[in-house]
Parts: structure tokens; C-alpha cells; sequence
């Protein structure tokens, strides 16, 4: 299953949606701590909504409990930065990747990239720095899903509402 992590967010804002969008999807969630904030604030749970209810999400203290977890369980990392080596439409997914985005004030540190084991971007005009982290988590993540057949319902098990189809 696609996951996405959010590497030491720092707007509760941002981590709402990305949560929300989600739930929505399917998506788990993989939040590596520190986080700027607390995960119980009233603006993370504004733009969250009940959505965060909806959602799995997994909490880890530090980037080095993350990196074990996941290779144990035998996911590739894949960074979504904006100097990223693969431009978004030529990358190709995997069903187990979890695609990690970086704080909104400071990217990944040293040891994220060294860590994961493919980078993308995603292709902008020259001159403009970057897209919100939680738009570009939503590009990348519908790219991956598109890739890997992972939308809700596409196999025909899952309706609109959330509840199984009977054919």
C-alpha cells in the first residue's frame, strides 16, 4: 500500500490537508516527529476535520525509528523534493513506495537523502521556487495512485460512499 510521509512538518495547516487527502485516497500516513507543533491543535484539527478519523496514521519519534520501520517492512523511499532527480512523469512508482515531503521551511536534512533511494520533482516554470507542500503531495500522490491502480473503487471493491460494492 502507498504511503506518504510528512518529514518534521511545520504548519498544522498543511499536515491537515495532507491527512484529509489522505483518508480520502486510502493513502496511510507516516508523520516523523519532531513536528513544529502539537498534533492535537485546534488549526491540525480544523483542517483536518472528522477526516482524522478517517485516516492511518503512524507517528514516529525520529527519522532513524522511521527509516528501521520501514525498511523492515520493505518500503522504498522516495523523495519528493524540488531538486529531485527524476521529473515526476518519467518516475515510476511502486505499490510499497512511500513518498516522503520535507518540512515547508527546510526540506530533509542530509541523512533523508542519503536514506531514500530514488528523489523526484515535479516540472515548474523557470524562475518560481516551489508549490505548496500539501499540493505537491497531492500531484505526486495521484501520479503514484494513477501508476499503480491504487484509486478507491478502480477495482471495483470499494463504491463512492466507502462501503463494498455487490455486484
Amino acid at each position: 500500500m502507498l504511503r506518504l510521509a510528512l518529514f518534521q512538518p511545520d504548519i498544522p495547516q498543511n499536515t491537515g490537508t495532507m491527512i484529509r487527502m489522505a483518508a480520502c485516497l486510502g493513502i496511510g500516513v507516516d508523520i516523523v516527529e519532531p513536528a513544529a507543533f502539537d498534533v492535537s491543535d485546534r488549526h491540525f484539527r480544523r483542517s483536518g476535520m472528522d477526516y482524522l478519523e478517517r485516516a492511518t496514521v503512524r507517528r514516529h519519534d525520529s527519522f532513524a525509528a522511521f527509516d528501521g520501520w520501514r525498511r523492515a517492512q520493505g518500503h522504498r523511499l522516495v523523495l519528493a523534493e524540488t531538486d529531485g532527480k527524476t521529473p515526476l512523469p518519467d518516475f515510476a512508482f511502486r505499490p510499497d513506495d512511500i513518498v516522503l515531503v520535507g518540512r515547508e521551511s527546510a526540506g530533509v536534512t542530509a541523512e533523508v537523502q542519503a536514506a531514500a533511494e530514488a528523489s523526484l520533482h515535479i516540472p515548474m516554470r523557470s524562475g518560481l521556487r516551489s508549490l505548496n507542500v500539501a499540493l505537491a503531495a497531492a500531484m505526486v500522490m495521484g501520479e503514484a495512485l494513477r501508476q499503480t491502480g491504487g484509486f478507491p473503487g478502480r477495482d471495483g471493491t470499494e463504491a463512492e460512499d466507502g462501503h463494498p460494492e455487490t455486484r
